[in-house]
């Protein structure tokens, strides 16, 4: 450790800071990026921001979100500040992200196996369930929980192929907040924030990369692997892939757009999509119909029935007649949801115990699930201590931090759990930690989760060196999320 110095100098350090300690110390991992942010100083600091947001407003690095029904693009802001994960974090948090994927398909697969055979099997439960370790009306009440999508995956196909796991530094570690299995973004992100820290701060980049400092650019190639390995039988030479988007008006466009260049595969959309004579898929791109093996599907499976391809069919049906014809495969595979709410979250752990035999590396947050007459009971007392979230809650939207909440709030929030307690899980607030966060041109500490993504193959899973940081820009914030005011920063995964 050293001495905090120059931008760091003011800084106030604390015990569950990850780079200065409660002593003021700068920690060993984030070394040399002190050293070159003392060289900067703050009116360095200030220019290189300022440049950095003009480099990304020039690229079009943007995100959006609804206001008022409208979708609005924003510029993603990015704290010059990398976050620094140590080799020997990245190899726990890697084992567990994928241990967590692999039981989690191997959760949806039982639901929709058993679910084919629901009219004619007298016992149509998923094994977990007549396990007794999952309760039926959580995977029957799940919001997720989509029986049509039984036949959507192909022989032997995983049905999460690209997972996004949210993870918290706490007290006692990393904890898993939230598993997002069904169109998760930020890959692409994960990508351009490093490109801005690079062009923006090559005295900082250069030493860091010639010492082995993991390139996030490595999951392009791991990406399009997982993709291709999805393909149907009836694919014999190399697969074809496109990314499936709803075009302009989806909050992810520019990263669809990325991924799919750094892919060098096509965007496809619904008005490209055309059918082929042996029964597959095809999309238009400069004025050809390429057929397509695989489609990196990026716009919620809800939506899919509400497009319409040049033909007049919806979507969702084009492409379920495909994948019944066994000429293609989506990924990934609708219906996922039944293994992402909230409620399903508490038996995430169990599920590694059943499916693999092992005991799960990662904590995650105590959870109560308030449709439990047990677990409402145990905590109806305690609703001013938790956060209470929606079961089908994302993006931060709905979530209730009782201890911030006023007395009228809380009579508002007992009430409403009284009278709907199937909408809500409660959990236990997690502090978490804090990274140096350029905020008006000085350097703060502020909250930050790690967003960690995992491809799924036909016998291989592997977490993507492509982890997002979000961090919370305003102070004593919770909220990280991009829509509710959050930026981000690089995420550095120092060398083993």
């Amino acid at each position: 450790m050293t001495d905090a110095a120059g931008v760091f100098a003011r800084y106030p350090g604390a015990a569950r800071d990850e780079a200065v300690d409660a002593d003021g110390r700068v920690r060993a991992a984030y070394g040399p990026v002190a050293r070159v942010l003392q060289e900067l100083g703050g009116v360095g600091l200030t220019a290189t921001s300022g440049a950095m947001a003009q480099e990304r407003r020039v690229r079009g690095v943007v995100f959006g979100s609804f206001v008022d029904g409208r979708m609005v693009e924003r510029a993603f802001p990015l704290c010059p500040v990398p976050r620094v994960v140590p080799a020997e974090d990245w190899a726990h948090l890697s084992a567990g992200v994928e241990q967590r994927t692999r039981a989690l398909n191997a959760f949806v697969a039982d639901v929709y196996r058993k679910g084919g055979r629901r009219r004619t099997d007298p016992d149509p439960h998923a094994d977990i369930v007549r396990a007794g370790l999952v309760p039926e009306r959580v995977v029957t009440a799940s919001p997720g929980n989509r029986p049509a999508a039984v036949g959507f995956a192909g022989p032997g196909q995983q049905r999460i192929t690209v997972a996004g796991l949210d993870l918290l530094h706490g007290p006692r570690g990393w904890v898993v907040l939230e598993d997002n299995l069904r169109v998760p973004s930020g890959i692409g992100y994960a990508l351009a924030n490093r490109d801005s820290g690079r062009a923006a701060l090559p005295q900082l980049y250069g030493p860091a990369e010639a010492a082995g400092l993991v390139d996030p650019g490595e999951a392009v190639a791991l990406l399009r692997a997982a993709l291709a390995d999805a393909a149907p039988p009836a694919c014999t030479g190399t697969p074809q892939v496109a990314l499936l988007s709803d075009g302009p008006g989806n909050t992810a466009w520019f990263e669809h757009r990325l991924l799919a260049e750094a892919m060098g595969v096509p965007v496809a959309t619904p008005s490209t999509l055309w059918p082929t004579p042996s029964g597959g898929l095809a999309v238009q791109v400069a004025g050809e119909r390429l057929p397509v093996d695989v489609l990196y599907r990026r716009f919620d499976e809800a939506d899919l029935a509400a497009h319409l391809t040049p033909l007049g069919t919806p979507v969702d049906v084009l492409l379920a007649e495909a994948v019944r014809a066994g000429r293609l495969a989506v990924a990934n595979v609708p219906g996922n949801g039944v293994a992402d709410d909230k409620a399903v979250y508490r038996y995430v752990r169990e599920m590694i115990r059943f499916y693999l035999g092992e005991e799960p590396v990662l904590a995650d947050v105590p959870t109560w699930v308030l449709a439990d007459d047990g677990d409402r009971a145990e905590v109806a007392d305690r609703l001013h201590e938790l956060v209470v979230k929606p079961v089908d809650g994302y993006g931060g939207a709905g979530v209730v931090f009782g201890p911030h909440c006023s007395a009228a709030e809380l009579a508002e929030l007992h009430a409403l759990v009284a009278a709907t307690p199937h909408r809500f899980v409660a959990q236990e607030p997690v502090d978490f930690s804090t990274v140096p966060t350029v905020v008006d041109g000085v350097v703060v500490p502020r909250r930050a989760d790690l967003r960690v993504f995992a491809v799924a193959g036909r016998t291989a899973t592997r977490a993507l060196p492509a982890p997002l940081t979000r961090v919370a820009l305003e102070e004593g914030s919770l909220l990280v999320n991009s829509s509710r005011g959050g930026g981000s920063k690089d995420t550095w995964i120092l060398p083993g």
